[in-house]
């Protein structure tokens, strides 16, 4: 029985950890998709800056553009760009 409770005690207490883990973070293969994207763009950012909207979309902060400078985008859940803004 302490085993069991045990056990149990951990699942919960991680739980919250691992959806906020989920919740906050892009998959890899999102990543990845971003960011050949913005090297098309020819722009380049911290992957680590890529932050997850609750709609569904994706904030880029401080990309670094060639010949447009720092800005945030905002892409939609299908990675399409909805909002650009500079710095």
């Amino acid at each position: 029985m302490k085993i069991l409770m045990t056990s149990l005690a951990a699942l919960v207490l991680s739980a919250p950890i691992a959806f906020a883990q989920e919740d906050d973070a892009p998959s890899q293969d999102t990543v990845d998709a971003i960011m050949t994207m913005l090297t098309d763009m020819s722009c380049e950012m911290d992957p680590d800056d890529i932050e997850v909207e609750d709609e569904g979309g994706y904030d880029l902060d401080d990309v670094i553009c060639q010949g447009e400078g720092q800005m945030d985008i905002e892409l939609d859940a299908d990675l399409n760009i909805v909002e650009r803004r500079m710095e």
